[in-house]
């Protein structure tokens, strides 16, 4: 069920458990979840870094100086850049912004926290955000890291998701919903 924490299987969840095991054993893993959230938000904004990552073409020694010199200028430390040459090294950049995730979804677990995602039609008010926030928190009985996002296509309402529960109430699915019903009848 969602708010108990299934690890993440694969490359991922193996490179961001151990990431996590690390920065827990340091004592540093607000820093490090800091760091990989910097990176995240970097590589969403670049369409050149997204692709860096995902390209083959790029030699392992081309790759390592490129993080390298990222890290250094984001000012990431010693736990994350290293965390960086390894993955290059290892080429498994292509996973890099999954096991971003799967680090802050083992770090929130370890907080006792849940992550949920919302999408709505329009931007939601810092009220509504509050109760869509304690709303979930008496479902999952557990703090809750909601992040929300936009998508007008929905019209109206919104989809929820925690962990591999999704709740849609989108006013989308449930015309789609009637046109399937109008069809067969």
């Amino acid at each position: 069920m969602a708010g108990e924490f299934a690890p993440t299987t694969g490359v991922a969840g193996r490179y961001a458990g151990a990431l996590f095991d690390l920065a827990k054993e340091a004592g540093a893993v607000a820093a490090v979840e800091a760091e990989m959230k910097a990176l995240g938000a970097s590589i969403d904004a670049s369409d050149d870094l997204s692709d860096f990552l995902k390209s083959p073409v790029y030699d392992r020694a081309d790759q390592i100086q490129a993080l390298t010199a990222l890290a250094q200028k984001a000012g990431f430390g010693a736990l994350t850049t290293n965390f960086l040459k390894l993955v290059a090294t290892n080429r498994r950049l292509f996973a890099l912004p999954s096991m971003i995730s799967a680090f802050a979804a083992r770090a929130a677990a370890d907080r006792g926290e849940v992550s949920a995602e919302a999408i709505c039609a329009a931007a939601m008010s810092e009220d509504q955000t509050k109760a869509l926030r304690l709303e979930i928190e008496s479902m999952v009985g557990k703090a809750v890291n909601l992040e929300i996002s936009i998508d007008p296509d929905l019209l109206g309402g919104l989809i929820v998701k925690i962990g591999s529960q999704m709740i849609d109430s989108s006013l989308r699915t449930k015309l789609n919903r009637l046109r399937t019903v109008m069809k067969e009848a």
